[in-house]
């Protein structure tokens, strides 16, 4: 079984944090491998935790994607909670006043837009402007940390979906990303390793158990199709949300179902076979009403790229109802095109309305991503094998 880096804090490097006082940037998904969360777990070790911060969803996990969360008190050890995804998303000198050191520990799921790792670098910016260590216990990347896909992002595209420097699957744990996004920082930094973790692991093959990392986040199956399938949230189609299989489905009530399903089939995806499916999503984009779609399967995981697949499914949707197929005008994050914000880039939603085919599209990242593989290798922690 894999150890985290909590594990191995508790057990092992304790002095980090000996007589200072402790914020905790954490949420309910970071557990041991006995179910007890890192705040208990830190508690009853004897650590003096003053505050906590929780980040997008809220310490506890609950809050919808992209709603703002408030300041709260934590129940157990009436403790403040300082959100940082509300008004306020970077710690600063009033959050931080009875904190020495922080302790961030989340567990990421790999992919670039999901905003944890952009709240870890805000961390690191507070902790840098007001002279506060940050200790980052390390986690699995649960999509392992080998595969490297999608583009990087565009000056002009950077949001909190869309941290610079990293393209949509960056292959590193967030300790690896703590230390590669420092180097710019230069925050007082330690990242405490795990052991037993490889390159090449899948979260199935850790030993460890997953806990939701978000309401639309519950397990492997999702992670591994949401950098691609996160790019219908750029769409007037459905990512699956307010359904029991969000990312993993996508679809519209004008669509075909049995039609895109044959389209996809007969790309012979690398890894992916494609089922059509009719469902009513209960919230969100069309809530209670029917739609058509399709449902993805990897067959492969270690052959499937997520993100291209994403760009695949897209381009047939748009291809069978042009007229009603849509990408979205702006977003939550700012005033350019959602799609744009999770690409990273324009390039895609550009090439995908001049008909251009997807092979043509993913020359966009190529010669990026070589030079994202050679600047991220001095940052790497484990083992150094690489697929391409």
């Amino acid at each position: 079984m894999v150890k985290t880096g909590l594990e191995i804090l508790i057990s092992e490097k304790l002095s980090h944090v000996k007589n200072k006082r402790v914020g905790l940037v954490s949420h309910s998904a970071a557990i041991l491998p006995d179910l007890t969360d890192s705040l208990e777990a830190l508690m009853h070790t004897g650590v003096n935790i003053t505050a906590l911060f929780g980040p997008e969803h809220g310490y506890q996990g609950a809050a919808a994607d992209a709603a703002a969360v408030g300041n709260s008190l934590e129940a157990r050890f009436g403790l403040p909670i300082f959100s940082l995804y509300g008004n306020i998303r970077e710690p600063n000198a009033e959050m931080l006043q009875n904190v020495d050191v922080l302790i961030v520990d989340l567990q990421d799921i790999g992919t670039r837009f999901y905003t944890f790792i952009t709240t870890m670098v805000n961390v690191l910016r507070g902790a840098a402007k007001n002279q506060k260590e940050v200790v980052v216990l390390d986690r699995p990347n649960p999509i392992n940390g080998v595969t490297i896909e999608g583009p990087m992002v565009k000056a002009g595209y950077e949001s909190f979906i869309g941290i610079g420097g990293l393209p949509v699957r960056h292959g590193l744990t967030i300790g690896e990303l703590a230390l590669f996004m420092n180097e710019e920082i230069g925050a007082a930094l330690t990242v405490i390793e795990m052991d037993g973790w490889k390159r090449a692991m899948w979260f199935d093959g850790t030993g460890l158990p997953w806990a939701a990392t978000s309401p639309a986040m519950p397990h492997l199956a999702t992670m591994t199709l949401f950098p691609g399938m996160c790019l219908f949230e750029g769409t007037n189609l459905s990512e699956g949300r307010g359904t029991s299989l969000p990312f993993e489905i996508c679809g519209a009530p004008w669509l075909n179902k049995y039609e895109l399903a044959q389209t996809l089939n007969d790309l012979n995806i690398n890894g992916a076979r494609f089922r059509p499916i009719r469902f009513m999503p209960v919230a969100h984009r069309f809530a209670n009403e029917e739609c058509e779609g399709v449902q993805v399967y990897v067959t492969k995981r270690e052959a499937f790229e997520a993100f291209a697949t994403g760009v695949h499914i897209v381009k047939a949707c748009r291809e069978q109802n042009r007229e009603k197929f849509k990408f979205l005008d702006s977003s939550w994050e700012g005033a350019k095109p959602h799609f744009d914000l999770l690409a990273g880039t324009p390039q895609v939603r550009e090439k995908l309305l001049t008909e251009k085919s997807v092979a043509e599209i993913e020359q966009i990242w190529a010669s990026e991503l070589k030079e994202f593989k050679e600047k991220r290798q001095k940052f790497l922690i484990y083992e150094q094998r690489l697929r391409w």
